[in-house]
């Protein structure tokens, strides 16, 4: 176990603006609730994540999604023996940039930015909401998390070097984060590799032997639950499959971060942020079924015609919305008095990126007429 290596609470840097302590909950405890209570977190819940609602009331959301990753992050770090408060609180704040429409939206936002010489990205745009956007508290702006938090937020599926934008100079460039932010990359590839994988059975993308042809590991677990449930009906042995997927790879993700901490011979939780990599990875054989799987939802999900349709209809509505909204900011909502001024393109991308797709339906139809009408015009 990695006891020795978990982050330590009473270490933490603490928060931006000095609060008093809490006498029953720890500052990652409070982090974790103050997360939760905060709109952008609501907001998950009518955000994409693969597959359109309107096809399905069974298919996974954002917010779904990011309980499933929170699930799966809290059991790696109660058997590592990590900070569990510190590790579900990054799973839960993880997705809270994430932008309408998928990975679709953070494209068109993307592309948008460029053209300012800015990038979007949803890890940023997550601390930017919880930082500063969210207005909960009369102290302070946002949500005053700790810095681990807040870092982690930032760092959890990429390093960030030195020379990066200045933004990012607060959260230690060139150094690691703790072991309980390095969880939730993987843990967010267990999830949605395994959800994915179900939906896209009940969407018809594809089926158990399609699937079983290009990831051997599947393709045994298959033959396990075909033999040990023939009398089951297609539907609950497709799920008892991707329960045993969900097993197999957390298991395997356990084992090689054990592994790879006794290699390392790394001591204390300082340790992890001074080493050259990253200490949480799957074991060999484990890392290879998921890149495995990641490859074929790529072949036959991601790719498929309808999502690729779906794709380029959001990008090209988000794209539009951003230029009739940059032309016409007296369209935007009110600023809040005490926010810190922000250019055009800068308060365009934060209004759109916070939208539920709902809601973006409201305001494209409500400011450009009939989306369906202007894209068959298209």
């Amino acid at each position: 176990m990695l006891e020795h290596l978990r982050f330590p609470v009473a270490s933490s840097r603490g928060r931006r603006y000095p609060e008093p302590e809490h006498p029953y909950r720890n500052p990652f405890q409070r982090d974790r609730d103050r997360i939760i209570h905060s709109r952008a977190f609501r907001r998950l819940e009518h955000k994409t994540q693969v597959f359109a609602p309107e096809i399905s009331d069974h298919f996974r959301n954002r917010l779904t999604h990011t309980i499933e990753v929170s699930q799966i992050a809290r059991t790696i770090a109660s058997v590592l023996r990590l900070d569990e408060d510190l590790t579900e609180s990054l799973a839960l704040a993880h997705d809270t940039g994430h932008p309408p429409f998928a990975h679709a939206g953070e494209k068109a936002l993307d592309d948008a930015m460029k053209r300012f010489g800015e990038r979007f990205d949803h890890n940023a745009q997550s601390l930017r909401v919880l930082d500063s956007l969210e207005r909960r508290y009369p102290r302070f702006p946002g949500l005053n998390l700790t810095f681990e938090v807040r870092e982690g937020i930032l760092k959890h599926s990429r390093d960030i070097a030195l020379g990066e934008p200045p933004p990012f100079d607060a959260y230690l460039p060139g150094f690691r984060p703790p072991l309980e932010a390095q969880v939730i990359d993987l843990a967010d590839e267990v999830a949605y590799n395994c959800a994915d994988l179900d939906d896209a059975w009940n969407a018809g993308l594809l089926t158990p032997a399609l699937v079983a042809e290009e990831v051997p590991v599947w393709a045994s677990i298959i033959e396990t639950v075909e033999t040990q449930f023939p009398g089951a009906s297609d539907h609950e042995r497709f799920q008892e499959a991707v329960r045993h997927l969900v097993d197999h790879l957390v298991s395997g993700l356990i084992e090689g971060t054990e592994e790879a901490a006794r290699s390392t011979g790394l001591q204390i939780s300082d340790d992890v942020r001074a080493y050259p990599d990253r200490i949480v990875r799957f074991t060999r054989s484990t890392g290879e079924t998921s890149r495995l799987m990641k490859q074929s939802l790529h072949r036959h999900v991601y790719s498929s015609p309808t999502l690729h349709a779906d794709r380029e209809t959001s990008i090209t509505r988000l794209t539009r919305l951003f230029d009739y909204l940059l032309e016409n900011p007296d369209k935007l909502p009110a600023q809040d008095e005490d926010a810190d001024p922000v250019p055009p393109h800068r308060a365009v991308c934060d209004y759109l990126a916070g939208m539920t797709d709902r809601y973006f339906f409201r305001v494209y139809d409500k400011l450009l007429g009939s989306s369906e009408c202007l894209l068959r015009l298209s």
